[in-house]
């Protein structure tokens, strides 16, 4: 398989650029804001409020994901140059930073709202793969996260990189995390369940699935492998969340039961 042939950039007018790595952002939070609003009464909260939230969890998202980033994978890049750390149409954000500043969003918002946090949590879990998988779109469109080398029948050979077919750990991620992670916890999030398990699961299976590919992902070049020849900067930061996903799991199962309604 050839590697698609796609432009970075979606629309030119000028100077004015718009990347289509830019716009899977904006898919993924409009399919989030139009999912929450479907389901937002079911707990307690009102379409209004899913505005609220999802402004709050944009900007801890793009400044989460961004420092997390700089701080994880390009801290020399950030030290060379300062305004770099600025540039996000040009790709590199980090989902663990992106999910620690989302977090803290939320820890605001369930305060102001007078809300359980892990109900909060457990209701906008599900519509977070919605972005992930969009993101990893727009990662494979500008050529990022390249693959190890693989004879299998749809590697691709990336660019600059030489001829050797790659695995498309992009497409990988898009498709792990993104349509199987969310199909999993709309599921689960629509059943009676108890409070604190969509989020468990989504840290779990989202740490299982990351730490999977990184098996086939290609390290980042400036960091390499961090021990035994295959610890990834990636199963570093994922086997945390693979930890804590468990151990929320078994303790929903001491929390109440919420319904269709959502019961608090």
């Amino acid at each position: 398989m050839n590697y698609p042939d796609i432009d970075p950039v979606a629309i030119s007018l000028g100077p004015f650029q718009v990347h289509w790595y830019g716009l899977m952002y904006v898919i993924g939070f409009v399919g989030a804001w139009w999912l929450g609003r479907l389901r937002a009464e079911r707990f307690g909260l009102t379409r209004d409020d899913v505005g609220d939230l999802l402004f709050y969890a944009a900007i801890g998202v793009v400044v989460g994901g961004r420092l997390g980033y700089a701080l994880f994978y390009g801290m020399g890049q950030w030290l060379a140059d300062p305004l770099w750390v600025f540039r996000v149409w040009d790709g590199g954000m980090s989902f663990h930073g992106g999910l620690i500043g989302v977090l803290l969003a939320a820890l605001w918002f369930a305060r102001k709202k007078r809300m359980a946090f892990f109900t909060l949590t457990d209701f906008f879990a599900p519509m977070v793969p919605i972005g992930l998988g969009a993101g990893r779109i727009g990662n494979f469109i500008n050529r990022e996260l390249p693959g190890r080398v693989t004879e299998l029948p749809w590697g691709m050979p990336f660019p600059g990189l030489g001829p050797e077919l790659r695995h498309p750990t992009a497409l990988y991620e898009a498709f792990l995390e993104g349509l199987v992670l969310f199909v999993i916890l709309w599921w689960v999030s629509a059943q009676p369940r108890r409070r604190g398990l969509v989020s468990g699961l989504f840290l779990l299976l989202y740490g299982v699935f990351r730490f999977s590919v990184e098996f086939v992902r290609l390290p980042d070049a400036h960091i390499g492998f961090i021990a035994f020849g295959w610890v990834t900067m990636g199963m570093l930061l994922t086997l945390p969340m693979i930890v804590f996903g468990i151990v929320l799991v078994v303790w929903s199962r001491r929390q109440p039961v919420v319904g269709r309604k959502g019961a608090q």
